[in-house]
């Protein structure tokens, strides 16, 4: 991700655990632990931007104060994750004393499923030798990835996609503290496409704000994600479902624009033809029936196929579909 994208993500990420936004399941638990200035090891877990690196920060600051970065250790553990660091860099960190009146440091591990299965042994057993001086938070996507000796050593947390009302509430705080104006399609537009990832959000709406000549609108969003517009790929869509020839090459020549001129991934064109595809007026049967040959050209894509020659032959599938009685 551009470093210059970065920015507001950082500058409106919450200091405090009373303006973290939402997962009110996680951060009750938190303040309990927080509240006895004590905690076990943690294993925050949940998909990206759902603000499990900013709850582990929130920690920090609550427990150490003004110290906090004195007493607290982060590593990406997809960068550095082999044995080697969590023998040298982690157990050199670990083993010494914490300054201040809590007892313990706090090691944050981001990504820690992408340690590898050395790397993990070594780090459970240092989770048990070292558990009165330091405690570990592990961040992850995917629990399942983590070896089940660090789970039954870790309190597990488990962080939900967050709903819309809590990307309005994080829309809103930047909206305000940066001084824009954004359309209502704008901050319909930045929901859908972050689905639920507070990064994003905060990356779209920068990079949009950029592009945007006076009031933000949902084409300037469009734009800054790179992604093809819905009215678009309805557009598409529906010159395909006419059945006849002329139609169909107008739809292929448009998008064959959206891929050779415009540059849009085959990934991303065929997510929003899946999301037009279900606003449809069409009978639920075909439906059913355009769904499935979906799924079967974005594997065919995933797998390495030409994006332009499989999103064509799925203009023509539609194109049959339409003909069938």
């Amino acid at each position: 991700m551009p470093k210059e994208f970065e920015v507001w993500a950082e500058k409106y990420r919450p200091k405090l655990i009373e303006d973290f936004i939402d997962q009110e399941h996680v951060k009750e638990r938190i303040k309990l632990f927080l509240k006895e200035k004590n905690l076990p090891h943690l294993l925050f877990a949940g998909p990206p931007g759902t603000g499990k690196t900013t709850l582990a920060f929130i920690i920090a600051r609550e427990l150490y104060g003004e110290n906090w970065k004195a007493n607290v250790l982060q590593l990406n553990a997809s960068d550095e994750r082999g044995i080697d660091v969590i023998r040298g860099k982690v157990k050199e960190f670990a083993r010494t004393k914490a300054v201040g009146d809590v007892p313990f440091k706090l090691i944050i591990m981001d990504e820690a499923d992408a340690m590898t299965n050395e790397a993990q042994q070594a780090l459970r057993r240092m989770m048990e030798d070292f558990s009165s001086v330091t405690r570990f938070i592990l961040c992850c996507n995917y629990s399942s990835k983590i070896i089940e000796p660090i789970q039954s050593r870790c309190a597990v947390f488990r962080f939900r996609a967050l709903p819309e009302k809590a990307q309005r509430e994080f829309i809103d705080r930047i909206v305000k503290g940066e001084k824009l104006k954004i359309s209502e399609d704008a901050i319909n537009a930045i929901i859908t496409i972050s689905e639920g990832d507070l990064r994003k959000v905060a990356n779209l709406l920068q990079a949009a704000s950029a592009i945007a000549k006076g009031e933000i609108t949902a084409d300037d969003v469009y734009e800054a994600a790179s992604l093809a517009k819905p009215k678009e790929i309805e557009e598409i869509l529906n010159l395909a479902l006419k059945g006849d020839v002329t139609s169909f090459q107008k739809a292929r020549e448009l998008l064959q624009k959206k891929i050779l001129v415009e540059g849009l991934a085959g990934e991303d064109l065929i997510k929003e033809i899946y999301r037009q595809a279900l606003k449809l007026d069409l009978p639920e049967d075909k439906k059913i029936e355009l769904i499935e040959k979906i799924g079967e050209y974005e594997f065919r894509i995933s797998e390495g196929g030409d994006p332009l020659i499989q999103l064509t032959a799925l203009l023509a599938q539609i194109s049959l579909l339409a003909k069938k009685k």
